[in-house]
């Protein structure tokens, strides 16, 4: 890195190790910032010990793979004492944003999660140019999940107009402003036309009118020619095997429907000669471990906690079917879905997964489609994934969706992104 950078890119995000395909998709803007003449690439997040308290699904450590040299992942400390319970830790991320923004480099600054992120953000910005200093900022927002679906959502059906003012404001000061998905777009824009209705406000068509789309960045690289001798010795050592099994891959919440899919596993007719993998962490992972234990499959149903970023890809290219099957739910709704698209790239069985929300962008018309709340739907498509389609028909099935998948690699995303970013600038 230079004494002086030339360009820099700050990524404010909840970052690795916390189990949200949003830091990896920031890890992938990262890494492709370093092959676009970005010289200082960092990574804003929280403190390890404070992401603990929160109660997130978190990777273990030893499980994360390193950021490319050249990025720097920083932690702000918590400013204050004990008394200012989560104000602490904003204050310290704001300061040090403060901070960069104020040392004369140019910077391109990008926050995913408009709470608290991109209101951090917009008040460093306003803190910045109010020292004097030089500020030479240009900001991007990306609505990109449960920020939207719950704290915008949840701010309209209670009637809190100061804190979805605040949000909104925030969000749309930004230079750039994207979501995530079309859905995540229509779900803002219909939030704050319901804020303007009560309380006389424009909200609404400055949304219709200011945000863009620029779906998640991800590494398809790690996904594609992955090693067959690599993949079937990551499987044995899990005590798997090629097509042995259904995959389930992702954070264990009642939004993402697992409890459907062990019914539905349970009930197919192919099940009988397969394995259910369950691998991911979260808030309802006791409660699926027992609604498992109680399934009349119980025995063929395996909980793996501790999946690294290695081993991902392969556990989706050995597997026969991955599913998914997602449910809107007030607290979360899937705004688009990258696992999907993981395991779209890594050539293993059909995905089944549902139209919710941002799913179907996310997989076009690749996946078996169920209906929301239906293990005997599930059922059906996990016997037409295995024993309805021969090798020909899932080969051209796995060509199909890896090629839609494609057009979410992070280096086409950064450059239509940045696009955006030098239209902005000028």
């Amino acid at each position: 890195m230079n004494a002086t950078p030339s360009r820099r890119l700050v990524i404010v995000v909840r970052a690795d190790p916390v189990i949200c395909g949003h830091s990896g998709e920031a890890r992938n803007l990262a890494e492709i910032a370093l092959t676009r003449g970005y010289d200082d690439v960092r990574i804003l997040t929280w403190p390890l010990a404070r992401l603990e308290e929160t109660g997130l699904p978190l990777k273990p450590l030893d499980t994360v793979l390193p950021y490319s040299p050249g990025i720097v992942v920083e932690r702000p400390e918590p400013v204050g004492g004990y008394k200012i319970p989560d104000g602490r830790y904003l204050a310290g991320l704001t300061g040090r944003l403060v901070e960069l923004f104020t040392d004369g480099v140019p910077t391109v600054c990008m926050s995913l999660y408009l709470s608290p992120h991109t209101t951090a953000v917009a008040d460093a910005v306003r803190t910045a140019r109010s020292t004097g200093l030089p500020v030479r900022v240009t900001t991007i927002a990306e609505a990109v999940g449960s920020d939207v679906t719950d704290v915008v959502r949840a701010c309209v059906e209670e009637d809190r107009f100061g804190a979805a003012a605040h949000v909104l404001s925030s969000y749309l000061s930004q230079d750039v402003c994207v979501a995530v998905s079309d859905y995540t777009k229509h779900v803002i824009v219909e939030a704050a036309a319901q804020i303007d209705v009560r309380h006389g406000t424009s909200f609404a068509s400055q949304c219709r009118d200011r945000i863009d789309i620029s779906y998640p960045a991800i590494d398809t690289a790690s996904y594609l020619g992955l090693d067959a001798a690599h993949t079937a010795s990551v499987l044995a050592a899990r005590g798997l095997e090629q097509d042995g099994y259904v995959l389930y891959l992702s954070r264990l919440g009642a939004a993402k429907g697992v409890d459907d899919l062990i019914d539905g596993f349970a009930a197919a007719m192919a099940g009988h000669s397969l394995t259910l993998v369950i691998a991911g962490r979260g808030p309802d992972a006791d409660a699926l471990r027992r609604h498992a234990a109680s399934s009349p499959a119980a025995e063929r149903i395996v909980f793996l906690d501790d999946v690294g970023d290695e081993e991902k890809p392969h556990l989706m290219a050995g597997c026969a079917v991955y599913a998914l099957p997602s449910k809107p739910r007030p607290e979360f709704t899937e705004t688009f879905g990258i696992a999907l698209v993981e395991q779209m790239l890594a050539g293993g069985g059909p995905v089944i997964t549902t139209d919710t929300g941002g799913i179907p962008e996310a997989v076009g018309d690749t996946a078996l489609t169920v209906p929301v709340d239906d293990p005997a739907a599930i059922a059906g498509a996990i016997d037409t994934a295995v024993l309805g389609m021969d090798d020909a028909a899932r080969a051209a099935h796995r060509d199909r969706a890896r090629a839609y998948a494609l057009q979410f690699d992070r280096a086409v995303v950064f450059d239509r992104l940045f696009e955006k970013v030098a239209a902005a600038v000028r």
